[in-house]
């Protein structure tokens, strides 16, 4: 395993001497397949961060983000903007806050704080976060095989799980209406052309219409999107398949930690021995698909995900009063300390 001697090779210069980093860099941490404990013999070094605003970007018109170093594959988030990106709990930036000790090369005061305050952008928006991560990465393993080869009844289920999955992220830009007034389930299909299709039942009133216009636009896009992908066949070698069918898995077991527990689990050490036999291919037949377990394993985790998003107890929103007050705190000190 690396550690903080890593940063002293002269490739990761750029860390001590770019104007946005140095003494602004509050964390430094191994990401990717290390910070899951699923890495290998060929897994790359990827280094994520977190670095303070300049007083230019907080006061003046200097807009910056974040910077890359594509050579390293290192990537430092600004502080204002990471926020906002955790906000939304974005699986890829709320990872950094729950990753184990041993993991972060580079931890300040002010980044150990900020690890400390992680719970309050925990809420429900990682249902929609996670969720399309996950239908993500099952796409790119459908498209990858050729998906067009699956029973189109398969293949309307995954359409189902992807518009569900997005529905409490559409469902956050539009008036709210009473729970139950919209049901989308699968029925067998009137269309000589499909075997079942996914139905809507709708009982609105007095809702605005260029709300519902919205909503409707919304799943018809996904439905699109996804008929897109399906027409793509473009072939992956088994050891970048496997690896998307092990983040798949890896995806919904920090969901579900998020939704049952509130917890960030970056690491995922007791499920180590699962993710490790997708990563080698120990679910995979040898014309390069699927077999039937690994189908049952998402199905298995998509209830569990289903069931942790009916029960959570985190709330709809984050905290965005304490979130304000946490950003307006650390920022000053940058105002007041010149950085």
């Amino acid at each position: 395993m690396y550690t903080s001697a890593l940063l002293e090779n002269k490739e990761y210069e750029f860390l001590k001497t770019n104007e946005h980093l140095g003494e602004r860099v509050i964390m430094l941490g191994l990401a990717g397949s290390f910070a899951y404990g699923t890495y290998n013999e060929n897994s790359d070094i990827d280094i994520r961060g977190v670095a303070l605003n300049r007083s230019c970007e907080l006061l003046g018109l200097t807009k910056y983000e974040q910077y890359v170093d594509e050579n390293t594959d290192t990537t430092v988030y600004t502080f204002n903007k990471i926020i906002t990106l955790l906000l939304s709990c974005n699986p890829n930036t709320i990872e950094l806050l729950g990753m184990r000790p041993e993991n972060y090369l580079y931890l300040n005061d002010i980044g150990r704080e900020f690890i400390g305050n992680a719970g309050m952008f925990l809420s429900k928006r990682a249902i929609g976060s996670f969720g399309g991560y996950a239908d993500a990465q099952l796409r790119r393993l459908q498209n990858a095989l050729e998906r067009d080869k699956y029973p189109q009844e398969e293949k309307e289920k995954h359409l189902y799980n992807s518009i569900k999955n997005a529905m409490h992220d559409i469902l956050s830009h539009y008036n709210k209406y009473s729970d139950g007034a919209l049901k989308l389930y699968i029925d067998k299909s009137q269309r000589p052309e499909l075997e079942t299709e996914i139905y809507m039942d709708m009982e609105l009133s007095h809702y605005p219409l260029r709300d519902y216009a919205g909503i409707c636009n919304e799943m018809s896009n996904i439905v699109k999107d996804y008929n897109k992908l399906g027409r793509r066949n473009k072939k992956k070698d088994d050891n970048h398949l496997n690896k998307h069918a092990m983040h798949l898995v890896r995806l919904f077991m920090m969901a579900i930690d998020i939704l049952e527990k509130g917890e960030i689990n970056t690491y995922r050490e007791k499920e180590h021995d699962l993710l490790l036999s997708i990563r080698r291919g120990d679910y995979q037949k040898a014309d390069g698909t699927y077999k039937d377990e690994f189908y049952a394993l998402i199905s298995s985790y998509e209830k569990k995900l289903d069931y942790a998003a009916k029960n959570t107890f985190l709330p709809d929103e984050p905290d965005f009063k304490r979130v304000e007050e946490y950003v307006m705190s650390v920022n000053k000190k940058v105002i007041e300390y010149g950085y």
